[in-house]
Order: C-alpha cells, then sequence, then structure tokens
C-alpha cells in the first residue's frame, strides 16, 4: 500500500493567493457596481432631459378678451371679425384657453372658395344686438387667418362668445333664441388659433 505525501504550500505562496482571489473579486464587484451606476445615470439622464424639456415647453393657452367694450392687451394685430385674445410678444404659435360660442349662422363652402363668408355688415348689425359679447366670423383657412377648433373646414360662420362655462353659454343661448333671428343657434365649445410662421 502506498502511502499519500501531503505536501504544504508554504505560508507565503498562500497569502498569495488569498490576495490574488480577493483582488479579484473586488474587482469584480466594482465592475458590476460601475456598471448599476453607469445605467442608472443613463436613465436618470434620460428622464431627467425629457422631464427638462417638459418643464421649457409648457402648454400656455391665452385668455380671450371676450367683451368688445372693454380694452385687451394684446401684442397681436386682429382683424374687426376676429375673436381677439391677449398675446405676450414674441409669439409665434398660439392658442386660447378653451371657451364656450354661440354658432349663430354658418354657410356651406370649400377650403379653396375664399370668397364665401358671412358678410361683415351681418357681422355688425348682430354686434349691435350683443354690445358686451364679441360677434366673431371666420374666415378662408389660409396663413395670417385664424382658425377655430371644433368646427367644420366645410363651412364659414359667425358666432358670439359667451363665456367659459356651461351656466354662461346657456344663458346667453336663451338671449339670442329670445331674439327669434337665430332659430338655428347652438353651443359650440372651442378655441381659437393663430400661427405666425
Amino acid at each position: 500500500m502506498k502511502s499519500v505525501v501531503c505536501r504544504k504550500t508554504p505560508k507565503a505562496s498562500q497569502t498569495n493567493m488569498i490576495s490574488s482571489t480577493r483582488k479579484k473579486t473586488v474587482r469584480l464587484k466594482s465592475t458590476r457596481a460601475l456598471s448599476v451606476a453607469l445605467i442608472t445615470t443613463a436613465a436618470t439622464g434620460c428622464f431627467g432631459l425629457r422631464t427638462f424639456a417638459q418643464k421649457r415647453r409648457p402648454v400656455q393657452h391665452l385668455s380671450v378678451c371676450g367683451n368688445p367694450n372693454l380694452p385687451c392687451q394684446t401684442s397681436a394685430t386682429f382683424e374687426p371679425h376676429d375673436l381677439p385674445f391677449r398675446v405676450p410678444k414674441n409669439t409665434i404659435i398660439y392658442d386660447t384657453e378653451l371657451f364656450y360660442a354661440i354658432v349663430l349662422k354658418t354657410v356651406g363652402t370649400s377650403d379653396q372658395d375664399c370668397d364665401v363668408f358671412v358678410p361683415e355688415r351681418e357681422r355688425t348689425e348682430t354686434q349691435r344686438l350683443f354690445p358686451d359679447h364679441k360677434v366673431f366670423a371666420s374666415r378662408c383657412p389660409e396663413p395670417g387667418n385664424l382658425s377655430y377648433s371644433n368646427t367644420s373646414s366645410q363651412h364659414r360662420f359667425m358666432a358670439m362668445y359667451a363665456g367659459t362655462t356651461v351656466a354662461e353659454a346657456n344663458r346667453m343661448l336663451a338671449a339670442v333664441k329670445a331674439t327669434g333671428k337665430f332659430p338655428g343657434a347652438n353651443i359650440r365649445r372651442m378655441r381659437t388659433s393663430f400661427n405666425g410662421t
């Protein structure tokens, strides 16, 4: 029977092996930690940029000047048939807060036919009936003209500003119907917008 001889590893060699193993473990842990840190930083950075971009461009809806007897402080120039609103200086693209309007009359047309709209004479006569609420009319959807949401591009219309609440709009609709002049009058919620580019 052969005898097995166990050789002892010198103490210095054992210390070197343990030290080498510890260094590899530390290096592996630090590599993992660095990877996690980089991924976390990248994810946070992307989220941070998105949040920063969102904060840089807050949506601001401008207020409407619904009473033609009150001054409207605005940097824009509006046509008499437009519904004016407060525009800050150096603004290119803008739209208004939501509001209610009473659509008084519509005229059928096409996008290309810019000669069809409610005549200005008719709008001014209607304005005299409702002196405290701006009567406005749409025109051809071309650059430089206002556009109105929640309306048909196949129609031009004449409408009256009726406030920001349903209660105000209902009161105005009752007043319009009491005149007997606008049998098809109806309430519409909309925004006015303009692109100055």
